[in-house]
């Protein structure tokens, strides 16, 4: 078996890499399978960073049966009857990628989603999701400086790695802010490391809602018993919760209106409440003046509804006015700033790469050696060989009938 890298085809680029140099030649290692990588000037490792250590590089990937990517493969670049592994934002019906599924299944194509790899409890096992609330946080505090002329922070780009950053964090001398940080899984835990390494102080829910001036920075990391609420019951029942949450409503009017900044590194589930309405964000009462969404939903599908699009590692940052809707440039007075970058990552890519390519090693490579005897990715395919669709992803036919036919 051979293994490819693909170069990143799609725009925005993205320089992430599935596996380093040193982790491809840990492959070869522990495998009988070599990898081949196709070059690409854009990558955060240089091609001359494999080629340094023996890796065979190649324009044509036609030679592999496994070929490894980040996020989706254009159309015009997949090969037929392969196993491809790239994020391909289609399991929640992303109408964007619609015709992209589309092609995978004419193609007979077995896709394996990253998001879909779990353990046998569906825990997930490979993800960019740390790294992702690392930056949004980082970007999040970021946009409030440049907003309120209080403090100036430099991007995560313009540092080598995140320990010149942290070096960064300790010259700068906080104001008094309230950020209210959710979600309790990779991307909430990657967000509250940054904020502590800032050097903001942790507060409970309770006692960010209720404290005065005079904290300096504060932050508070909610959890879904925190910001929902059953209406009839005030007993949060979480396995309730994620069984029916279109049963439960919002409970973060508190948040809104204590909180300067949201950083918001949730999984929403569509039939869930959404934190607040456009309504809510009109309101007096409404105190964020900036929103890090890291999850990047976009609206109306989504948990936060000035989302309204994805914005760039170019241009972070978007104004949006919730009187009409519509967006504006960014630190406005009448708006809230939007900070929506759908590949954090990538602005930490070799950090980033590195703890990426260590789980895939980990997790992934031994089902690709041992004939997948765990179901690891039968479990993770969306899409077979044969064109069709999984017995676990069968829900996806109606996202792509209505052209296929």
């Amino acid at each position: 078996m051979k293994i490819g890298i693909v170069r990143e085809g799609k725009i925005p680029s993205d320089n992430r890499v599935p596996l380093t140099p040193e982790q491809c030649l840990r492959v070869q290692e522990l495998t009988s399978h070599e990898v081949i990588i196709q070059p690409s000037p854009i990558r955060c490792f240089a091609d001359s960073e494999y080629s340094s250590l023996g890796l065979r590089l190649e324009e044509d990937m036609s030679q592999c049966d496994v070929l490894l990517g980040v996020k989706e493969v254009p159309i015009e670049e997949l090969i037929a009857r392969r196993t491809y592994f790239f994020f391909s934002h289609t399991i929640k019906k992303q109408a964007h990628n619609r015709k992209l599924l589309q092609a995978i299944l004419a193609k007979n194509i077995r896709l394996i989603d990253y998001e879909t790899i779990t353990d046998e409890k569906g825990q997930r096992l490979i993800a960019f999701g740390r790294f992702a609330g690392m930056v949004g946080a980082h970007n999040g505090v970021m946009a409030f400086g440049s907003r309120t002329g209080l403090f100036a922070l430099d991007r995560m780009t313009s540092f080598k790695n995140y320990t010149a950053a942290k070096e960064a964090y300790k010259a700068i001398s906080w104001p008094e802010m309230r950020i209210v940080l959710t979600g309790t899984g990779r991307v909430g835990n990657g967000a509250a490391d940054v904020l502590r390494d800032m050097g903001i102080k942790e507060m409970s829910p309770g006692e960010i809602v209720r404290v005065g001036s005079g904290h300096g920075a504060v932050f508070t990391q909610l959890s879904s018993s925190d910001y929902i609420k059953h209406p009839k019951n005030d007993t949060f029942d979480k396995t309730a919760f994620y069984a029916n949450p279109s049963k439960f409503e919002a409970n973060f009017e508190p948040y809104y209106r204590a909180a300067d900044i949201m950083i918001n590194g949730i999984y929403w589930d569509s039939r869930a409440p959404k934190f607040f309405s456009l309504e809510d964000m009109a309101s007096p009462e409404f105190r964020i003046q900036v929103i890090a969404d890291v999850t990047c939903d976009i609206a109306p599908n989504a948990s936060i509804p000035s989302t309204i699009r994805a914005s760039t590692i170019a241009e972070p940052v978007f104004g949006f006015d919730p009187l009409t809707g519509y967006e504006e440039d960014p630190y406005q007075p009448d708006c809230i700033d939007v900070m929506s970058i759908d590949n954090l990552p990538n602005e930490m890519p070799r950090d980033a790469s590195r703890a990426f390519g260590a789980m895939f090693i980990e997790h992934v490579l031994p089902a690709l050696i041992d004939d997948d005897k765990d179901e690891l990715i039968k479990r993770a395919a969306i899409t077979d060989e044969m064109g069709n669709l999984t017995e676990n992803f069968a829900y996806l036919d109606s996202y792509v009938s209505s052209v296929l036919g």
